[in-house]
């Protein structure tokens, strides 16, 4: 039997400067020692505010999805609503304010489903995945000025499938999805 390796030690952080800032996010430059080295290592971290993502169900228990073009892809992709958290804003707060803005979506309840790092090997931030039920469309929708969608709504089961076959490639979407399936399990056994 292979031996097993050593556990992980923590990295002690020596000092961070900022290299770039956008409006969007920042990019520090960490240097961190390893307790057995005897350099310390330079990492880049991405400093970003919070997102959060919204599973919003209808009544006739359908998701609220979103397509739109996303510039890192060069391409559109199908999602569900979400966005930026403000300073200090209470994350189901976020959800159903992003719901209402981005779908003209309101829901009855609103409830945390979880919390995601997007990607802990270089960013700091977190996405809070909120599930809003009884979600219909009264509002009008307030879009920030470089923010285009077309809003959709699909059967559930057919959300999983598209998300199966590929359909749904944003790793936070399939997170919420992840975190919403036993909700929607518990939801089926009830009828």
């Amino acid at each position: 039997m292979a031996e097993q390796p050593p556990p992980p030690q923590r990295w002690k952080k020596q000092g961070a400067r900022t290299i770039a800032h956008t409006r969007i996010f920042d990019v520090e430059s960490v240097d961190y020692q390893h307790p057995a080295r005897q350099k310390p290592q330079d990492f880049f971290v991405i400093r970003a505010p919070d997102w959060v993502n919204v599973v919003a169900l209808t009544p006739d228990r359908q998701l609220v999805l979103v397509r739109q073009f996303r510039f890192g892809l060069n391409d559109f992709s199908v999602e569900i609503p979400g966005g930026v958290m403000d300073r200090g804003e209470d994350a189901v707060a976020a959800g159903v304010r992003e719901l209402r803005e981005e779908t003209g979506y309101v829901g009855t309840t609103a409830r945390l489903l979880g919390v995601v790092h997007p990607n802990p090997a270089m960013q700091n931030n977190r996405c809070h995945l909120v599930l809003v039920e009884n979600a219909r469309r009264e509002a009008r929708l307030e879009w920030d000025s470089d923010e285009e969608f077309e809003i959709l709504t699909r059967p559930v089961d057919e959300v999983y499938q598209l998300a199966y076959g590929g359909g749904i490639t944003h790793a936070l979407v399939l997170d919420a999805l992840l975190l919403f399936s036993p909700v929607w399990a518990e939801m089926n056994k009830k009828e």
